[in-house]
């Protein structure tokens, strides 16, 4: 393997420097070499604490002794470093080959750590067999046939097996039912298998076009199978055998079902894995995405062990070691899709051309099919991360965490928070959301249209909102929380202080999330009325984690109610306010879909079905109504 040979072999030089009390920086980097390779810090104990790769030793190492960093990641890894190992090799690839290697061998503190140590699955097609099968498969290649995958789970694998025994009578069974069968069993019967087992039930030439449309399909040329079924269909309907024209005609509408189920279904697509990043609440989520062929062949989600604030390339860095690790031990796509370009893209493709043994393109989105595919991954990702921080500690661990915390009573069964949103002061909204045992109950959510107060003064609002919300209450006998919490800093937490004691119901305890420095995630600060100058927690700490969601789910829910409000504003008359769409089209869209709510719900696919509708200009329409805010 590459990195044995880094380690072994002479032309690459492992360049140990230990140093007896404080480290002497300037003596370690005047006898660094500028070469490509791999550095490792290591803290007093001998801890590796941190691996890197450079293409110039030299000049990367020398960045992290500055005199001062914008970091805290970095500023706290170089307080602790006492020595520094590094290892030269002969290309930049192997440097990318070995850190992958040493980060999944140490653990270190500062990297990035991604757990994907399993092998994915394929689908086998025992095709040297006089009568090939389908079948799973997960582990070494070592059978006579043809591969497909890899599958991001064992679940994708079956749904596709599931999906074609409905189209083609390939069978599934084992080798040993196979060769030992007397007469056809329940696949047959049910039509998911032609029976080859037995003699006289299928001709060898029949199972063999059956065979071949399977391997047409997996290789994503799902509109070649469609075009030779119309074919066959044509010929029978012509031939007048109107029952075997049904089964071709049944073949292609199953087909049809299948395509329409994935997001791009292109002849001759490229294998793509489209790949995304998000982040919240110190966490992080990749989002892998599988197009084989041009069919979405399913998807997977990580959760990498992240270090402190890792600053504000904090995307680049986690897609940047999600590259190097997933890949290393994975096949390679021909293309891989990401949303941002990388400072490294160059030195990467040159690596994973190196592993493919062909050449790899990284892509960003540009052209609208590529962008619907980022918009995809990001809407999984954000799906999962929510998810795993739900899961990640049980809820009566998370609110007793924040009991302890805020030093409450009792833990707080119901928590309400509040948040404020606005266009650059204009058409201001209040959200209050409210969670239940540490969970959203989008049942009990409010919104509150914001008046009467100096547009952009965030203060007034948050005065209002808490003093009608608990008025309201207070008038009607509703129950109160046992816990509110105020998106914002001080300011925003004495404004509610104010309110609650104006309705004699400053017995409530009060909590505001205020965001950090650079408004980086983990940095937040947590005030009460009897902490003013702050309670500050450690980015990991699952009460931080409660409140973060909280005041995250807080946010989005006044920016949708905002965008609501703002939407319905400016649809007055809005078919004539929308650029080149004049009368006639205006006419037909609307005996299309019925009114102007079903246009403004109309996906760009459902648009451009409408008669005069180009697919830009559909976009164009759909853009209108869903306009970023």
């Amino acid at each position: 393997m590459i990195q044995k040979k880094t380690l072994s072999s002479k032309k690459n030089q492992i360049v140990p420097h230990a140093f007896e009390g404080q480290f002497d920086v300037s003596a370690f980097l005047k006898q660094l070499t500028q070469r490509p390779g791999v550095y490792r810090m290591l803290n007093k104990k001998g801890d590796i604490i941190y691996v890197g790769k450079a293409k110039n030793l030299k000049k990367r190492v020398s960045s992290y002794f500055k005199k001062t960093h914008d970091e805290l990641k970095t500023a706290a890894m170089v307080a602790q470093i006492a020595r520094v190992e590094v290892t030269v090799t002969d290309t930049e690839s192997e440097a990318f080959i070995l850190e992958s290697t040493l980060i999944k061998r140490h653990k270190p503190k500062y990297n990035i750590l991604f757990r994907d140590d399993k092998s994915y699955p394929y689908i086998y097609v025992s095709t040297g067999k006089t009568f090939p099968a389908l079948s799973y498969h997960r582990g070494a290649k070592r059978r006579e046939g043809e591969y497909f995958g890899p599958f991001p789970n064992a679940n994708a694998v079956h749904q596709t097996l599931q999906a074609l025994q409905k189209v083609f009578l390939v069978r599934q069974c084992a080798e040993s039912v196979f060769n030992h069968r007397s007469r056809p069993c329940l696949q047959y019967q049910i039509k998911r298998c032609s029976a080859p087992c037995i003699k006289g039930m299928v001709t060898k030439e029949a199972y063999q076009e059956e065979v071949e449309n399977t391997l047409l399909f997996l290789q994503g040329k799902s509109f070649d199978v469609v075009e030779r079924l119309g074919q066959k269909m044509e010929q029978a309907s012509h031939a007048l055998e109107f029952e075997e024209a049904a089964v071709y005609r049944d073949k292609i509408s199953a087909l049809r079902t299948i395509q329409s189920q994935h997001l791009i279904n292109q002849p001759g697509s490229k294998d793509t894995d489209v790949i995304v990043s998000v982040e919240q609440a110190g966490q992080a989520c990749v989002c892998l995405m599988m197009y084989r062929g041009g069919n979405l062949w399913g998807s997977e989600h990580f959760y990498p062990k992240m270090p402190i604030q890792i600053g504000e390339q904090i995307e680049e860095t986690v897609l940047n070691a999600f590259l190097t690790q997933h890949y290393q031990i994975h096949p390679v796509p021909a293309e891989i899709l990401l949303p941002i370009k990388l400072t490294e893209q160059p030195a990467l493709e040159a690596w994973l051309k190196e592993k493919r043994g062909g050449r790899v393109l990284l892509k960003s989105p540009s052209q609208q099919n590529a962008k619907s595919l980022i918009s995809l991954a990001h809407t999984n990702a954000l799906t999962g991360l929510k998810q795993h921080l739900t899961q990640k500690a049980t809820q009566t661990e998370r609110v007793k965490a924040l009991q302890e915390v805020l030093a409450l009573p009792e833990q707080p069964k119901q928590m309400e928070c509040f948040d404020i949103s606005h266009t650059q002061g204009q058409l201001t909204i209040a959200s209050c959301v409210v969670f239940t045992d540490g969970t959203p109950n989008p049942s009990a959510y409010r919104k509150f249209n914001i008046e009467g107060i100096t547009g952009g003064d965030d203060y007034a609002a948050m005065h209002q909102v808490l003093t009608r919300r608990y008025r309201r209450l207070k008038e009607g006998g509703g129950f109160f929380p046992d816990l509110i919490v105020i998106d914002g800093g001080k300011g925003q937490l004495n404004q509610a202080i104010e309110a609650l004691k104006t309705l004699e119901l400053d017995h409530i305890p009060l909590v505001s999330v205020a965001k950090g420095e650079g408004r980086k995630a983990g940095l937040e600060i947590v005030y009460t009325p009897h902490h003013m100058q702050g309670i500050d927690l450690e980015p990991d700490h699952i009460a931080l984690h409660l409140l973060n969601y909280i005041r995250d789910e807080a946010h989005r829910f006044a920016i949708t109610s905002h965008r609501t409000k703002r939407t319905k504003t400016q649809t007055h008359s809005s078919l004539e306010n929308i650029e080149g769409i004049g009368p006639k089209t205006r006419k037909n869209l609307l005996l299309h879909f019925g009114g102007l709510n079903q246009i403004k719900q109309a996906s760009v696919s459902e648009l451009s079905k409408v008669k005069g509708i180009s697919s830009n200009k559909a976009q164009h329409i759909y853009d209108f109504f869903h306009g970023a805010l």
